[in-house]
């Protein structure tokens, strides 16, 4: 694998959807309440799998997911399930497509009471990205005080397939941390 110093060490260059990935999406500051219902859903998805595999099936997660419109996914029963585990372009696991129809109805609940997912996620943080010092990535950490306490609340909420590990994951990914390596040209320090 060539190593590429003005990135994170984690990213594998020969892969131009985790390129991309990196560069484009992972610890940029995302509000949208769809887009982040939908990464949401692919972090549970990628419980025991490597993110790169979940990755690659985005695509197929949002064709049999109708793009992640809560209001449509929060109605699917035991049609669309079956379709989807038929057809879908989706990692095949009953119990994980399950969990996205599951926890789209909690996420309406989480709405309604904070007047958005983007809301109720960013006050763990005060509204603005932790920005770690990460010299490397195998030095940076998989859980937080935060990634538990919020995945207290989400368990506590009935949500699925929502270990520490998974929110922190999905905290990266979203921007609210910043785990870019120190020397990686997607560090942000003015967020």
């Amino acid at each position: 694998m060539a190593l590429d110093f003005s990135r994170c060490g984690w990213l594998k260059l020969s892969d131009p959807v985790y390129v991309a990935y990196h560069d484009e999406e992972w610890g940029k500051a995302l509000h949208d309440d769809q887009a982040l219902f939908e990464l949401l859903c692919l972090e549970t998805q990628s419980a025991g799998l490597s993110w790169l595999t979940v990755l690659k099936k985005r695509d197929g997660y949002r064709k049999a997911f109708v793009n992640f419109e809560l209001t449509k996914v929060a109605l699917f029963g035991e049609k669309e399930i079956e379709q989807i585990l038929k057809e879908g372009e989706v990692i095949k696991s009953r119990p994980k497509i399950e969990a996205i129809i599951h926890n789209a109805k909690l996420t309406q609940a989480i709405i309604q009471e904070f007047g958005s997912l983007d809301t109720y996620l960013w006050r763990y943080v005060n509204g603005k990205t932790i920005v770690n010092d990460v010299p490397n990535y195998k030095t940076a950490p998989c859980t937080s005080t935060i990634s538990d306490a919020l995945t207290k609340d989400l368990k506590k909420r009935g949500f699925k397939f929502v270990g520490s590990t998974t929110i922190y994951a999905f905290m990266q990914a979203c921007g609210m941390v910043n785990d870019h390596e120190n020397h990686c040209k997607c560090k942000s320090y003015d967020i």
